[in-house]
């Protein structure tokens, strides 16, 4: 992912504690590598799981990684309402207004 397009603070540890982000980035890559989902379908995973923790900036990030992968708004839309019945709305509504964010951005 391009510098530009990654949040200040994620930037300011990479910059102070390169070593620990170098080794998150490297786990995640050797994760996704290790299974037979495609790159898409890992990001719409990673941004329910995002989504579960009430984690905004996993949800940002996974929105962003998920379009660069390929995947649509209404894919990214379609992954954070199927767990209306796991985690309730207004835990969905509060993804989906974080969701909304990165696409909004992307659209501009």
């Amino acid at each position: 992912m391009p510098k530009e397009k990654l949040p200040k603070w994620f930037l300011f540890m990479k910059k102070r504690h390169g070593r620990f982000i170098n080794a998150v980035e490297e786990l995640g890559k050797v994760v996704r590598e290790l299974g037979p989902l495609d790159e898409k379908t890992a990001h719409l995973v990673q941004l329910a799981a995002g989504a579960t923790l009430r984690s905004e900036g996993a949800v940002h990030s996974h929105v962003r990684r998920a379009l660069e992968a390929g995947a649509t708004p209404e894919e990214i839309y379609h992954a954070v309402m199927l767990l209306t019945s796991t985690i309730g709305f207004p835990n969905v509504a509060a993804a989906l207004s974080w969701a909304e964010d990165s696409l909004s951005t992307k659209r501009a």
